[in-house]
């Protein structure tokens, strides 16, 4: 019986998983919303979920997470604490590893306090070096529902220049801006509107996937989030929401006039994005020929990025083989869930 390795990313919002049978081949990828902040039996539903729908064998599960920075812990140690000891419970009779970033992966009873610093929202660290073992040298971009990573590698190697969120930010390695669930107000002050730069409202009326509904580019399955307004998830309702930012209400006849507001608020997202990624390029690592490589379900930004500056596209699904059909979430879409299954399959 060949062997089947499950990869965890655990996230505040979101639960992935997927399933590889070595050398390389994605047998399944999963993603379910799991609001942690509402409580740890949002983590073990979810769980219990993913373990249900999947029938196979599972020689080895490998775990990775953001969902420690939740404001249902303490603190950041708190957390990885509690969400290790619940998928200790939720896995029994299992092999669970956990990866450490730079420390590396430890088999879970081998997992002391002080890796938990390291092991806390590490799992961009594992998407960027399982690129970077893949293709060598390029611009790692992640853009998902609430974050986007950008990574330089050169030599098979990520060439991080901060760890810790903190460090990120200011890096600008971590952009704290997604497709689905940043609110409109953090994106941008203010929007083009029939020929007038229009202040937004710092209200939480509406996120970016209004925009993204409008703008007709949000996948359903990726679209997990609630709404802002607990509403329905539709074009008119969008735009209701985005109307709203402005102090309008929305008529069904002037829907253009909405659609076209969200492709500014969708310029002003991606151009903060490019920024970011024109500014580690100019650590002077790439060249010309220097893929950029997209992954995260906002990676149709990345792609538009590398156009926009004249760089080669690659997806990180194309790394993978795929065993069998899918007619669900891609190894992009879920990319630290399928990295740690291959660095667990294959160790760092």
């Amino acid at each position: 019986m060949r062997a089947n390795i499950m990869g965890w990313d655990i996230g505040g919002a979101h639960l992935k998983a997927a399933i590889i049978q070595p050398p390389s081949d994605i047998i399944a990828v999963y993603q379910r919303p799991c609001q942690l902040w509402k409580g740890i039996d949002k983590l073990h539903d979810a769980v219990q979920e993913i373990m249900a729908e999947s029938t196979l064998p599972i020689t080895r599960h490998v775990l990775t997470m953001t969902g420690e920075l939740v404001d249902l812990f303490d603190g950041r140690d708190d957390g990885v604490k509690h969400i290790l000891a619940s998928m200790s419970h939720l896995l029994p009779n299992s092999e669970l590893m956990v990866y450490a970033g730079k420390d590396g992966l430890f088999k879970l009873e081998d997992v002391k306090t002080s890796h938990y610093p390291n092991i806390a929202s590490a799992n961009w660290l594992a998407s960027a070096t399982w690129a970077a073992k893949k293709v060598g040298g390029g611009l790692f971009v992640d853009i998902g529902s609430t974050t986007t990573d950008i990574l330089l590698l050169n030599d098979g190697k990520v060439l991080a220049e901060g760890y810790s969120d903190y460090q990120r930010l200011v890096s600008q390695e971590l952009i704290y801006t997604g497709i689905v669930r940043t609110a409109i107000m953090a994106v941008a002050q203010s929007v083009q509107d029939e020929g007038k730069e229009v202040g937004l409202m710092a209200e939480y009326f509406a996120t970016m996937a209004d925009v993204y509904r409008l703008t007709g580019e949000l996948n359903e399955l990726h679209d997990q989030a609630e709404t802002a307004d607990g509403a329905e998830k539709t074009v008119s309702a969008s735009a209701k929401r985005l109307a709203r930012m402005v102090g309008c209400d929305y008529y069904d006849t002037q829907l253009d006039r909405w659609q076209c507001a969200a492709k500014n608020l969708r310029h002003q997202q991606l151009a903060r994005i490019q920024s970011a990624v024109e500014r580690q390029m100019a650590r002077g690592q790439l060249t010309s020929n220097s893929p950029l490589i997209g992954a995260g379900v906002g990676r149709f930004l990345a792609k538009q990025i590398a156009l926009n500056l004249g760089q080669p596209y690659l997806d990180f699904s194309d790394l993978f083989l795929v065993t069998e059909s899918q007619r669900g979430n891609t190894a992009a879409d879920c990319a630290p869930a399928v990295a740690v299954a291959c660095l667990g399959a294959y160790g760092l």
